[in-house]
């Protein structure tokens, strides 16, 4: 078997996968959440470790140790530090949705190399990415980042820290991972000298970048439960949604549904900045060849049904939200910009806060439940029609992710774009993505025309009703909240 290991914003998700592509086992543990201050977020690095042995634990219970392969996938853009000999980390890691960073950011714009940044990196000035984090714990905690200019602390992403764990201590990345950092030359392939000096970061201190697929570490037995199998696999989640979802060629997409939302499509070998509010990513690297994708990223999508479960207590179960949504007809006129931690792609507006509008006093959580899904599905037509104005046009949408199994969804999904939405049998695309990176790295698949057949489609989704109005009063409330929280 494949094990895959899916170090994801809020728990680590581990599977077995057999040689025909099927999950045979699955293990899942949470990890806590840290909020230390408005629009901070953190997760301790020691708990997400131990997530990932909760997790392979309820596999090995399950199916044994009979594995050939290893691929990690992960969070993206969230930054650590550790001890480069100890792997004990001396503060929490700075998560994506943090964004403490914006001031920081301010105070770059003026530096030489700033107008250059999104033309190295595809990648906006934006708190989001892993760079501004470490540039602001340099500035905040010195004497943390004095061991990182001393080389006793590196620093890495979350698929670096797991596999720095998992092996004792070695420090690689791949490419699709280094380049959500904007450290990274999206041209060149390498760390950039430039945007290493814009930020202030001693190039010792990251880690090598290595394909996407093929052997590339092992696991040492002292610390991953007395295995010694190869490391062949490893992408950001999204990227390795793309490829769990067999989008290989251009103008291929797909969009997970997870704590954010998140919109890729395959543009091929050729890397094309983006200037309409999408971003440009390395979707993997495949024997040293670099295959991009444009990206729009929601950063609030099931994170907003679990803030109606968890602080409005509109319900117990974030599975209830689809049956409480469809006990009324629409909306109701209201309309939710869920900005919780700021608005992404198209928009950029780190500093945007939510907004719930159109009220009345027959305004009922049913009307709020069903105005969250279509809030869901604005952000992504809101990316969706910047993609097309890159000139290649969709026919069909892949998704997965836990809120893609709420039919309700998909269908607002498909109103919304008019193309065909397809949920595979398996929407576990992510760490799937992993596993098939690290079988094809090892030969269990000899080629991608290999992995097309192992996830067929389950259902489909088709417009059934015109949204165009619906969105209007979505596109005025997105300017309503921007122009809030610019006054």
């Amino acid at each position: 078997m494949i094990l895959a290991i899916d170090a994801g914003t809020t728990g680590v998700t581990a599977i077995a996968v057999d040689d025909e592509g099927k999950i045979v086992a699955r293990g899942y543990q949470e990890f806590p959440q840290h909020f230390p201050q408005p629009s901070w977020v953190e997760h301790d690095l020691e708990k997400i470790w131990s997530a990932v042995i909760s997790s392979v634990q309820q596999v090995i219970n399950a199916v044994g140790k009979d594995f050939k392969a290893l691929g990690i996938t992960n969070q993206r853009e969230t930054i650590g530090l550790w001890n480069k000999e100890t792997l004990v980390s001396p503060r929490n890691a700075i998560v994506w949705q943090d964004r403490r960073t914006t001031g920081v950011l301010k105070a770059l714009e003026n530096h030489p190399s700033y107008s250059k940044v999104q033309a190295l990196t595809g990648l906006p000035f934006d708190p989001y990415f892993s760079a501004a984090k470490l540039r602001w714990i340099a500035l905040n905690e010195p004497e943390i980042w004095r061991e990182v200019k001393n080389g006793n602390t590196v620093v890495g992403t979350v698929d670096t820290y797991v596999i720095a764990r998992a092996t004792n201590g070695t420090h690689i990345t791949d490419a699709s991972n280094a380049s959500r950092t904007q450290l990274y030359d999206i041209h060149s392939g390498t760390w950039s000298g430039e945007l290493l000096e814009l930020f202030d970061i001693p190039l010792k201190a990251l880690p090598s970048i290595v394909d996407s697929s093929g052997v590339v570490a092992q696991t040492n037995p002292d610390s991953f439960f007395g295995l010694t199998i190869p490391i062949a696999g490893i992408a950001g989640d999204q990227q390795a949604a793309l490829f769990g979802q067999t989008q290989f060629d251009i103008g291929g997409a797909k969009c997970t549904y997870g704590t954010g939302a998140f919109i890729l499509q395959n543009t091929g070998t050729t890397p094309v900045v983006q200037t309409n509010g999408l971003i440009t990513t390395i979707a993997w690297q495949l024997n040293g060849v670099r295959t991009y994708a444009s990206e729009g990223s929601v950063f609030v999508a099931g994170a907003a049904v679990q803030w109606l479960r968890d602080e409005l207590q509109l319900f117990t179960s974030s599975d209830e939200i689809e049956a409480l949504a469809l006990s009324v007809a629409d909306s109701g006129g209201v309309v939710f910009v869920p900005a919780l931690t700021g608005l992404g792609s198209p928009y950029w507006k780190p500093d945007a806060r939510g907004s719930l509008l159109g009220l009345t006093r027959g305004t009922s959580k049913a009307h709020i439940a069903r105005a969250t899904l279509e809030a869901l599905a604005f952000q992504v037509r809101d990316i969706f029609e910047a993609m097309e104005a890159t000139g290649i046009k969709l026919a069909k949408l892949r998704v997965d992710g836990g809120a893609s199994e709420n039919n309700l969804l998909l269908q607002i999904q498909a109103d919304q774009l008019g193309v065909t939405i397809e949920r595979p049998v398996n929407i576990d695309s992510t760490a799937l993505g992993a596993a098939y990176l690290a079988g094809l790295g090892i030969g269990v698949w000899k080629d991608l025309a290999a992995l097309r057949e192992l996830n067929p489609i389950a259902q489909s989704f088709t417009k059934e009703e015109d949204g165009e109005d619906s969105y209007k009063a979505w596109k005025q409330a997105v300017r309503a909240t921007i122009a809030f929280t610019e006054k």
